[in-house]
């Protein structure tokens, strides 16, 4: 078994998440669209206290990502919007690999959170097909009943026949979905044939290192129902056919492949800092982040004041290869100001100077993306 170093498996993970300077050819929205279908999600957040996580996430891996590329890949019908681990835009060439959730869902082997109401949801899906896209809101009326904490009964039966693949979201307006029938929503030539399991089982495999560089068995099936038995079939028949190395790293087992172990050859970009989103795909897995780069993180805004060790919206901050600090940040964006309300450094920390003069060039860039002009740190701890 070959073995990795820690910084090696650091390294490999960076640079197969296109964290590193001319990580993805071409320029503007062609270089998103890359961005896209190498990592296979950009998860979607509504979140607002600095840029939202699907912008910023694609801004940290393309300087010149712009708000409206989104839209426009959705309109090119090049990306699409579907469920990975949490809502996210996926690229419409995997569109296939998202029929075996969508068919578990229709025939009820999975459960959604929302309850099926079949009359409501034909109905839905006849007006639909008359009237052309509609948004939740084109079904409200004055006498509305709130349905659960999702709004009203016709929002979840929106939900469920985007789920189970009767409806694809074709556009947002102020971030609210509008729907379409998927069959008018589909580009033409789009490859429809639902993979087997096996099939399935591989793509999930191949594309989590493309992503990731290297992974294991819980990294591969994450928050993914139903699929690890035939996941370890696959990764096991992979092994045997030489198309997966298995790696240690710090006496923990992995998996790799020999296309990802060449890019240990390129170089990794150390001397810039990047700020990064709470739902990037490099530490959206925490236990992952812990055991390779020492990182315990945990997006707090989710709990009580008290409780907050860091801050409500702390970004981690990549430099030097390693995650070595947290920026409780909030834009003020009528005020053209971001705030670093406390910037946490991680122990250890060495070359603190030229981390800082790092840090500073950064926050340049991250207020010029949230509309800001001016930036202040308000404590360093």
């Amino acid at each position: 078994m070959t073995s990795l170093s820690l910084p090696e498996a650091c390294k490999l993970a960076l640079l197969s998440q296109g964290l590193s300077a001319g990580a993805f050819k071409g320029a503007g929205i062609n270089k998103t669209l890359a961005a896209i279908e190498k990592l296979g999600y950009v998860q979607i957040d509504t979140l607002s206290v600095v840029q939202r996580a699907h912008h910023h996430l694609l801004w940290s891996r393309n300087a010149g990502y712009r708000l409206e590329h989104l839209d426009a890949l959705i309109e090119r019908k090049q990306v699409f919007e579907y469920w990975s681990h949490a809502a996210a835009y996926l690229p419409m060439s995997q569109y296939r690999f998202s029929l075996p959730r969508k068919a578990a869902l229709r025939s009820g082997e999975q459960n959604h959170w929302h309850r099926k109401d079949p009359r409501l949801m034909t109905q839905v899906l006849d007006r639909i097909r008359a009237e052309g896209p509609l948004m939740a809101k084109d079904f409200d009326s004055p006498g509305s009943q709130r349905h659960e904490w999702s709004g009203t009964p016709y929002k979840a039966a929106l939900q469920n026949l985007f789920m189970q693949g009767d409806l694809m979201v074709v556009a947002r307006e102020k971030f609210h979905k509008v729907y379409d029938l998927t069959e008018r929503a589909l580009p033409d030539g789009v490859d429809t044939r639902t993979p087997d399991s096996s099939e399935y089982a591989r793509f999930l495999v191949l594309g989590y290192l493309r992503a990731h560089g290297l992974g294991s068995l819980a990294e591969f099936t994450y928050l993914l129902k139903g699929v690890k038995p035939c996941v370890a079939l696959a990764v096991a028949e992979m092994v045997e056919e030489g198309v997966l190395r298995p790696v240690e790293v710090g006496g923990a087992p992995y998996f790799t492949t020999d296309l990802a172990l060449a890019l240990l050859e390129r170089r990794l970009s150390r001397k810039e800092a990047r700020i990064l989103s709470p739902f990037d795909n490099l530490l959206i897995q925490r236990r992952r982040a812990t055991a390779l780069f020492g990182f315990d993180y945990q997006l707090e805004c989710y709990l009580p004041k008290a409780s907050r060790q860091y801050g409500y919206f702390c970004l981690p901050v990549l430099w030097d290869g390693r995650l070595v600090a947290r920026a409780d940040c909030k834009a003020h964006r009528q005020q053209k100001h971001l705030q670093v309300i406390s910037l946490h450094i991680e122990p250890g920390l060495r070359r603190r100077d030229a981390f800082m003069l790092a840090l500073e060039q950064e926050l340049s860039r991250f207020a010029e993306f949230n509309d800001c002009h001016r930036v202040s740190i308000e404590q360093v701890r």
